[in-house]
């Protein structure tokens, strides 16, 4: 659409195997971040009260 790419149209079969494909690779990443100490461990209600304060943080400077 006016040069840009906004769609495709694909049999259901191919789009599920990109999917897979795609889960796989964040979940690679994720082990690879993992395992270099590069993520974080909190609980869910830790986790929250983080990004209540990122949002906060962020609504402070008028993003």
């Amino acid at each position: 659409m006016r040069g840009k790419d906004r769609f495709v149209v694909m049999d259901v079969a191919p789009h599920h195997c990109l999917r897979e494909c795609e889960l796989e690779a964040a979940l690679a990443q994720s082990k690879t971040d993992v395992a270099a100490d590069r993520a974080l461990k909190e609980t869910a209600v830790e986790h929250m009260a983080r990004m209540e304060r990122l949002l906060a943080k962020d609504a402070g400077a008028g993003i």
